[in-house]
């Protein structure tokens, strides 16, 4: 193997050229690598996050557009590629995300986004979470979501909506939960956290198309928010920034699709 001038690998028994950043959340940018380090190290070293803004400002990039697409290049590489799933007991709950709006609160309001919430219980604390944007509360959409984020087998906390009903039928121990009259405060502790996370970091403005960009963010910081060394939540988005496939600002642009 050779490195050539253009900052390719060009093997010496086929002569194949291979970019080093190629399959990786750098390749095809113009941006030079140590400006995506300075952002990495910036965006773990905040406790709240950072955004586009303040990212700009730091690094003295010469437009908004560029900061937003590193944030979100990045957001889409704190989901750790093929990351298990909860296990165990899991607080199991759904909040709605968006601005004020007249009418109906709760399940069933308008003009928001709903987002589930998933929990793992550990001890009387919080284990990991999970956060999953998706598009209603009925009994099918649900089972579906906690497929995706549970394993089977686990045991389900939930509240008394009729819509879980299907989940012991489906490979899980359902449990309707209360304790001491507050109903699964794991799940209400994080939501309460991430609508902070929201109105204070994001100024309460997030577009519902980019909504698990953001979601996923959260995720990452609060799944490490034991963690004492920066050092550390450096290294882990680095490697799962070079482990994740490239994405294109158009690519961003689309709305994602809702689970």
């Amino acid at each position: 193997m050779w490195n050539m001038k253009s900052g390719r690998i060009l093997c010496s028994k086929c002569r194949h050229q291979q970019y080093l950043l190629q399959g990786t959340v750098f390749q095809d940018s113009h941006i030079p690598l140590i400006t995506w380090f300075r952002a990495i190290w910036y965006i773990c070293s905040q406790k709240n996050g950072a955004s586009a803004l303040g990212l700009q400002r730091v690094l003295g990039l010469g437009s908004y557009r560029t900061a937003w697409l590193m944030l979100h290049k990045l957001r889409r590489a704190m989901v750790r590629p093929r990351r298990d799933c909860l296990s165990g007991v899991v607080e199991v709950d759904e909040t709605y995300i968006g601005g004020v709006h007249e009418g109906k609160r709760g399940r069933g309001a308008d003009g928001k986004s709903i987002v589930m919430v998933a929990a793992e219980c550990d001890g009387k604390g919080t284990g990991r979470i999970r956060l999953l944007r998706i598009n209603g509360v009925d009994s099918l959409t649900l089972t579906s979501a906690v497929s995706e984020l549970v394993f089977p087998g686990s045991k389900i906390l939930t509240d008394e909506w009729g819509g879980y009903n299907s989940l012991s039928k489906n490979g899980y121990i359902h449990e309707i939960h209360v304790v001491s009259g507050e109903i699964l405060p794991r799940c209400h502790r994080a939501i309460s956290l991430l609508k902070r996370w929201i109105l204070g970091t994001l100024q309460g403005s997030i577009a519902p198309e980019h909504l698990q960009d953001y979601l996923n963010e959260f995720t990452f910081r609060y799944n490490r928010r034991k963690s004492k060394s920066r050092g550390l939540l450096f290294y882990r988005l680095l490697q799962y920034a070079v482990e994740t496939a490239p994405v294109t600002y158009d690519e961003i642009k689309i709305a994602q699709p809702v689970g």
